[in-house]
């Protein structure tokens, strides 16, 4: 059995360590204070037992758990991030426990009002009777995807702790600047070896995913003229009138709050704007490859319509792509998803078989030659103030990893 106190005070020890990316810096990691977490978890590789721990110059780690059978097995990894989201800050996390939740609204934060409750958020429904671990209302928590290191971690300290359950060899790998699309950018899956691998870094228990968005970056650059106001009359270009324009261009309805499942869509997510230049930010997101190259396509169209109609360069456009599907890596090996379904099965686990509406860093593992479906770590509500994750869930997945690793030996025992 997985210890839950166990659990839970290795988890909290990670969320309170603060590793928020910065997607301004160019250094790997993005942060200096990655680094604090990432050492901790080499220390810990090492005091646990785990053989070839390394942790290279930009705060990859990596480590080894040899096989106890004597049988060819194939090479498995698990993988997870420890760096968090800069959309809402990950400093001073001070996480709440709540004990045999029963459906009730939770006051995460009693002097600003910040309550947590399902008549908004229904999933919570799901976790009755169980324990959660909540934020405070004035941070994220962090379990994306720092309950994914805690399962893995847990994981290998079961099975070193039990060598009845029979295993091939196991790698680890945890990455930093994730959240910032940066996350496989360095890591070395030569040296990683493994013939394929799963990232924990799901969240409702029993999600099981290997098809993701593509995805893209759009910077828009609109420029104006600046002239004095008084005598502006034929004169002035006002970037931001200008960018409206450029905004309303776009299908309204083809935004993240209007779709869902593997309906794609453009993300207006920053306009920083004064008169002499305005500058729109936007991802571009969408599972089926043609469908996405044709959203890249309209955005190189508006830019060359609304500078045909006002007769000037005002807009500039620079597209640059970021990921892939992973469907087309995962698909001609799919025993991996299978073992992992069956896994989930085996411990009464719901497999929730979907597309991701973003992305992983198995997408571009996936890409780099080790592929690399995704399994729920169980959290919920990331990148925000009201993220929490159900200690049970994180159990389960914990339970999932030995349970994949125990199968695929069983499956290759000749």
């Amino acid at each position: 059995m997985i210890d839950k106190q166990q659990l839970i005070k290795r988890f909290i020890s990670y969320v309170t360590i603060d590793t928020e990316s910065d997607p301004n810096s160019d250094t790997t990691p993005s942060s200096a204070k990655q680094w604090d977490l990432a050492n901790k978890l080499a220390k810990e590789l090492k005091d646990m037992g785990m053989s070839d721990v390394s942790i290279d110059e930009n705060a990859y780690i990596m480590a080894t758990l040899p096989s106890n059978v004597e049988h060819d097995v194939p090479v498995i990894g698990f993988i997870s991030h420890f760096d968090t989201t800069p959309d809402f800050t990950g400093a001073n996390v001070k996480p709440q426990i709540v004990e045999n939740y029963q459906g009730e609204d939770l006051v995460l934060n009693a002097e600003e009002n910040i309550i947590l409750s399902p008549d908004y958020f229904e999933d919570l429904l799901l976790y009755k009777g169980q324990t959660l671990i909540t934020t405070d209302g004035t941070t994220l928590l962090g379990a994306d995807d720092k309950a994914g290191i805690t399962e893995i971690m847990e994981a290998m300290k079961y099975l070193i702790n039990n060598p009845q359950i029979k295993h091939g060899t196991i790698k680890v790998g945890f990455t930093p600047d994730e959240e910032i699309g940066r996350g496989a950018h360095k890591f070395n899956v030569e040296k990683f070896g493994a013939d394929w691998a799963y990232t924990m870094d799901g969240s409702q228990i029993g999600e099981l995913e290997y098809e993701n968005f593509n995805a893209a970056g759009a910077t828009v650059k609109v420029n104006g003229k600046i002239v004095h106001p008084g005598y502006a009359k034929g004169k002035m270009i006002n970037s931001m009138y200008f960018a409206t324009e450029f905004i309303n261009a776009l299908p309204r309805l083809e935004t993240p709050e209007h779709t869902e499942g593997y309906e794609g869509f453009f993300h207006l997510y920053s306009i920083d704007g004064l008169v002499e230049e305005t500058t729109l930010k936007y991802i571009i997101r969408d599972h089926d490859k043609d469908i996405f190259e044709a959203r890249k396509a309209l955005l190189e169209k508006v830019v060359f319509d609304l500078n045909t109609k006002f007769e000037n360069e005002v807009f500039e456009i620079d597209i640059k792509d970021q990921y892939f599907n992973m469907k087309e890596k995962v698909e001609p090996v799919m025993h991996i998803v299978d073992i992992a379904e069956e896994a989930m099965k085996a411990l009464d686990i719901k497999p929730l078989i979907k597309p991701i509406r973003g992305g992983t860093d198995g997408s571009q593992l996936s890409y780099m030659g080790l592929p690399c479906p995704n399994i729920f770590a169980g959290g919920h509500n990331f990148h925000g103030r009201y993220e929490y994750v159900p200690v049970e869930s994180m159990i389960k997945a914990t339970e999932v990893i030995c349970k994949i690793a125990e199968i695929t030996a069983e499956k290759y025992k000749g």
